[in-house]
């Protein structure tokens, strides 16, 4: 028998924190840390240690809350680019019922820092107040204006960028060889699930030099843009191969599991739309990681030649480029998003051919 907090990397001021909290009356919640930190996983074990009253893997409970599929554990995902007032009306409805096979019901809701300010102020209540067998757990990656109030309301749990020798050290434990577990690390940003999927994408280098290489590929032109926008949509497909494995796999073991076991809360339906969250939420994430590694091309030129006469094209282009990798997160249409970032940054080619004939 082992513990379920074994799950979490990197975390140990957290995890202590919610051991202690496990033995508590709290009843509402907010985990605050970047994506890929943990904090989803570790409101999955919170729920199990509550709901089981221990933090063993080795239930039926466990596994299921562990996989997002027990019944009295309720993680709610926006629908839209924010959780709006009809999603909190459905979260108010939920929390209204009581649970169908254990003592409590956890409801978990992922990026509260996207909720509107309607929502915020209709689940404000119900967050103060539940009812005595509901447990809230809310999961932000900042504490943004909207959650000001709310997060007077709940105990605050704050979780850490996991570094890269955390990172590495999950797919190590995952059975990664060191030198290849280091090497994705540093590729995942601080993000664990992003690397858990980096390990199996043998496309991950080809698609870092097509990003790195935008502003070398501009020319001014329209045309450019268009290709090379079409380039960077070919690698982000390419990036979801692996993830597309993974779903096939969990689907097949999830129809042979239900053949076997006829096991509740193993609707098709619910996996289906997980992955497909999964799907949308790996694309985003590389788009951010690419465009990341556009911007830096930009920064290590400006870096390198600090009066440079196009300075300060470089720096608006540094801005937009980290603009849109904020707009990434409402559902921006990525092709259209970067259709109008590119026709506005500056190729390094021209700067350079610029700079020289200055220097000339």
């Amino acid at each position: 028998m082992g513990s379920l907090w074994t799950h979490i990397i990197g975390q140990e001021r957290a995890v202590e924190r919610l051991r202690q909290f496990a033995t508590t009356s709290v009843q509402s919640f907010l985990f605050v840390g970047p994506e890929g930190c943990g904090k989803e996983s570790a409101a999955r074990v919170f729920a199990a240690t509550l709901i089981n009253g221990n933090d063993s893997d080795t239930s039926r409970e466990a596994d299921l809350i562990m996989r997002g599929e027990f019944a009295d554990v309720n993680e709610i995902f926006r629908i839209g680019a924010a959780v709006d007032k009809d999603e909190a009306e459905s979260i108010v409805i939920q929390s209204s019922t009581t649970p169908l096979e254990a003592k409590l019901k956890v409801i978990i809701i992922h990026e509260v820092h996207l909720m509107r300010d309607a929502a915020a102020v209709r689940l404000l209540k119900t967050i103060e107040e539940p009812a005595k067998q509901i447990i809230f757990i809310l999961l932000a990656d900042q504490i943004v204006p909207s959650l000001t109030t709310i997060n007077s309301r709940c105990v605050t749990v704050s979780f850490s960028r996991l570094t890269d020798q955390d990172v590495a050290t999950g797919l190590i434990n995952d059975g990664v060889f060191p030198d290849t577990a280091l090497a994705v690390a540093k590729a995942s940003q601080g993000n664990l699930d992003r690397a858990r999927l980096l390990v199996t994408d043998n496309h991950l280098a080809r698609r870092q030099e097509a990003f790195a290489t935008i502003a070398l590929r501009l020319d001014g032109t329209g045309a450019a843009v268009v290709k090379i926008v079409a380039d960077l949509m070919g690698h982000l497909d390419q990036a979801a191969e692996a993830l597309a494995v993974r779903h096939e796999r969990e689907l097949t073991d999830l129809e042979e599991r239900v053949a076997l076991t006829g096991e509740r809360g193993s609707g098709r339906k619910n996996v289906t739309d997980r992955h497909k969250r999964e799907l949308r939420k790996l694309r985003t994430d590389e788009l951010r990681s690419g465009l990341g590694k556009f911007a830096s091309t930009y920064s290590d030129l400006l870096c390198a030649q600090p009066e440079i006469a196009d300075g300060e094209e470089i720096i608006v282009a540094i801005q937009l480029i980290h603009k849109t990798i904020a707009t990434l997160s409402l559902n921006a249409n990525e092709t259209l998003a970067l259709h109008a970032l590119l026709l506005k940054c500056p190729s390094l080619s021209a700067l350079s051919r610029n700079n020289t004939a200055l220097v000339g």
